[in-house]
């Protein structure tokens, strides 16, 4: 469902917002599929099965994002 930006082949492979990226559009992609899932009637466990690997990979955007901006930190 996703693909990669041109521009992403151009920086570092350790870029820590290449990762903030992936999981932004993996996120993307789990939150499609739990709507496809609703709207085939799914029952409501499959779908709390859904909503927890989403909450997961948003947990791991935060911690993601957190090491992103840490190369913006300045030392006082």
């Amino acid at each position: 469902m996703s693909t990669t930006s041109p521009s992403r082949m151009y920086r570092k492979a350790a870029d820590t917002q290449d990762e903030v990226d992936d999981e932004i559009r993996h996120i993307g992609d789990l939150i499609f599929i739990r709507n496809l899932l609703a709207a085939r009637g799914a029952t409501p466990a499959e779908l709390r099965k859904s909503d927890a690997v989403i909450d997961r990979a948003r947990r791991h955007l935060a911690e993601a994002a957190k090491r992103a901006s840490a190369r913006y930190v300045t030392a006082a």
